[in-house]
């Protein structure tokens, strides 16, 4: 199990507190984290660029001169690719650069990337920020108090905290993210990652429930009952030929 420093809001050192299981479980996979970290910014490309090619120049529909007799090379056109002015060869075609991850993959690279940081003990643990207004130099010198100034720091708050993005926001070395939405990149980016405390707690909270509504059985709904109809009388059955022969000798009589 792995442990982060903790600092308090003041920025007074604490006991080192156990993170969570479930999201520090040691693995990591390099593969699976080159893998989304490309695929992250493939994504970041907008795919506009673009250039024309010999047919979409305008212009240059005549041969410039014969084909023989002129001493010079045979041309075809003033727009072909080795003319000042012509086409480009193989020119940039708009399109997506968008590639696709597995929703499991993604989770396999977060936990990865999280575990890499742990490993190295540069994931830190820090109470709430508490701020009022913005102020960027409050956060700086809360990151300098805790050993982290002028180091890449990615702070993952709980939930959307405006005012410590808005404070952090100038600090080019720092990246504020609500824990939960940081990217596998930012991660990776940042030399330290610095949490606060509430929001592992919120995951450990949650662990139970989600392991409790996956083992619970599903139950299946009960199929109203089918009222039997009466069973119809047994018909009568037909009388012998001897019984009848009976009837019939009683009534002579």
């Amino acid at each position: 199990m792995f442990k982060a420093r903790y600092y308090k809001t003041d920025g007074s050192k604490g006991r080192a507190r156990p993170l969570p299981v479930s999201l520090f479980d040691g693995v990591v996979n390099e593969a699976v984290l080159h893998q989304v970290v490309k695929a992250y910014l493939a994504n970041q490309r907008q795919g506009t660029a673009a250039a024309k090619n010999r047919s979409a120049v305008a212009g240059g529909s005549r041969k410039p001169w014969r084909q023989k007799g002129t001493g010079r090379a045979r041309q075809g056109t003033i727009r072909a690719v080795q003319w000042t002015g012509g086409g480009r060869a193989f020119p940039p075609i708009p399109h997506s650069w968008r590639q696709r991850i597995p929703r499991k993959v993604k989770a396999l690279a977060r936990r990865s990337a999280f575990n890499a940081r742990a490993e190295a003990e540069r994931v830190v643990l820090v109470d709430a920020f508490d701020y009022d207004a913005p102020k960027t130099s409050r956060i700086r010198d809360y990151l300098a108090g805790i050993e982290l100034g002028g180091r890449k720091v990615l702070v993952l708050t709980h939930g959307t905290n405006e005012v410590v993005y808005r404070s952090a926001r100038n600090l080019q070395e720092v990246e504020v993210r609500a824990f939960g939405t940081e990217s596998v990149y930012d991660i990776l980016w940042a030399d330290t990652v610095v949490i606060e405390r509430e929001a592992l707690d919120a995951l450990e909270a949650e662990e139970p429930k989600a392991a409790a509504e996956k083992a619970a059985p599903v139950v299946a709904e009960a199929e109203p009952e089918q009222v039997e109809a009466p069973e119809a009388e047994e018909a009568a059955e037909p009388e012998t030929a001897v019984e009848a022969d009976s009837e019939e000798e009683a009534d002579d009589a």
